[in-house]
């Protein structure tokens, strides 16, 4: 039997950093995933492959709508491959999965395809493909990720009802897509589809899409998806999904009670995700779940059994890549005697529609709830003269910093690149800066990474220089 000082079980980016950390620190590791690829959800059917669908489409949609006013002029039709489309994505996941492969052989980290499942608190099954085999591990680390949620009266036939794996792999291009949820996941492809030529209705339960981020977020980038001519129907609460043949029914109650009908030729259901321990066999081991379905852990990521730890979705938090890489970093380092700590605050979130929304700290809604006092200051991307040159003018960045202190409590944007410009500030939020630190920075010129310095002058004392 092979003895490891940790084994982690899944291989997402939480999985898949901790057991380079660990390799890092000297321990003997051992990685087991169910899949023949690694890299999880992210890499496979998620973050990545999305990613590329999106870059595609983006392409596509300059193309057709911008090329001619920047002066480019391409005879003939312009038509969508969705098939070399789809296969260009599939080979970045390749790419991208086999560099993981890479990592663990340069690290020397042991690789097992097969379900692992707890024999005992230190022994673990993996039921390969051809047979079983154990191994004992000082220290365990589940890493198993999360899958997509349904509703119950949902029947999700992967054909026309579909979930976002799915729907990274279509064969045409819908002709009307239904999107139920308004989040990250159902506004990217929703964004895709309408992109490639598809009618795209969103229906989303709450009164807002994007709920979770700042309200004035939410505003904004409906307002642009509107202009791009995305539906939306908020305050809806589906009831009935129902297919018949190729059509699919969507029947969902408004906020007056008075029933809806939509019907479109696909219907993506993005209603979240939740956290996969199936074949886990915790009880084995002793490991509690919460009623949510999620691994009870403590702040330092242990669960009741003391040398089992959990990170990632299948713990409480955002089901985030990024923020699984930092609790996988954090296990390895408590497990080498070291003191390191996340500040969940300041765990970035972002959505990969264009215009892009990123966010970190806290929204004005969380600052009014807590009786924060504090001041605001926003600045409009249409105001740069590098937004101008783009085309790229929808959006604004809003830095909310205490009314006493000026230290900043929360950024949040939406426009180009602001996947990238969130982590200007992460920065400043992790050493504590003040709206005029920002704001005394020089900032290139011309860059969309101005209007965080020209939002920072706004919060302070209200004096952007360009507006």
């Amino acid at each position: 039997m092979n003895q490891y000082d940790v084994a982690i079980i899944g291989s997402g980016p939480g999985g898949y950093v901790a057991a380079i950390r660990c390799a890092q620190l000297g321990m003997k590791t051992a990685i087991i995933e169910k899949y023949a690829t690694l890299g999880g959800t992210c890499l496979n059917v998620g973050c990545i492959p999305s990613k590329a669908l999106l870059d595609s489409s983006h392409h596509y949609e300059d193309v057709v709508k911008h090329f001619e006013e920047h002066g480019i002029e391409i005879p003939g039709e312009v038509k969508v491959n969705l098939e070399q489309m789809i296969a260009r994505k599939q080979g970045v996941v390749d790419q991208t999965t086999k560099g993981i492969e890479f990592l663990m052989n340069k690290n020397n980290i042991d690789v097992y395809h097969g379900i692992g499942s707890f024999k005992d608190a230190t022994h673990i099954n993996i039921a390969k493909e051809d047979g079983e085999e154990t191994i004992e591990a000082k220290n365990i680390i589940i890493a198993t990720g999360s899958k997509p949620s349904s509703l119950p009266f949902i029947d999700i036939d992967k054909e026309r009802v579909i979930t976002s794996t799915e729907a990274l792999k279509l064969k045409e291009v819908p002709k009307h897509l239904i999107v139920i949820g308004g989040g990250v996941i159902g506004l990217e492809l929703g964004q895709v589809y309408k992109r490639l030529g598809a009618d795209v209705t969103v229906v989303e339960y709450m009164d807002r899409i994007i709920p979770g981020m700042d309200g004035a977020l939410s505003k904004e980038l409906t307002k642009v998806m509107k202009k791009q001519k995305v539906k939306f129907n908020l305050s809806h609460k589906v009831k009935s999904v129902e297919r018949k043949g190729d059509e699919v029914i969507v029947k969902a109650d408004d906020k007056k009670d008075k029933e809806v009908t939509i019907k479109g030729d696909y219907c993506l259901v993005s209603v979240g995700r939740k956290p996969y321990t199936d074949g886990l066999n915790a009880e084995a081991a002793g490991v509690k779940l919460d009623d949510r379905g999620r691994v009870e852990v403590n702040e330092h990521l242990q669960t009741n059994v003391s040398n089992i730890y959990a990170i990632g979705d299948v713990v409480k938090g955002a089901m985030l890549a990024h923020k699984a890489e930092e609790e996988g970093t954090m296990v390895a380092e408590i497990l080498a005697g070291q003191k390191p700590h996340i500040d969940y605050n300041l765990i970035p979130g972002v959505v990969y529609t264009w215009p892009e929304v990123a966010a970190v700290g806290k929204t004005e809604e969380q600052l009014k709830e807590e009786g924060v006092e504090y001041k605001s200051g926003q600045f409009p991307m249409r105001a740069l003269g590098r937004a101008r040159a783009s085309m790229d003018i929808d959006g604004f960045v809003k830095i909310l910093a205490d009314k006493n202190t000026d230290e900043v409590l929360g950024v949040h944007m939406i426009g180009a690149r602001c996947a990238d410009l969130i982590a200007e500030g992460v920065t400043a939020m992790e050493f504590r800066a003040s709206a005029e630190d920002i704001s005394r920075m020089s900032h290139a010129h011309p860059t969309f990474a101005e209007a965080v310095k020209e939002a920072a002058l706004a919060a302070t004392d209200d004096r952007a220089l360009h507006v």
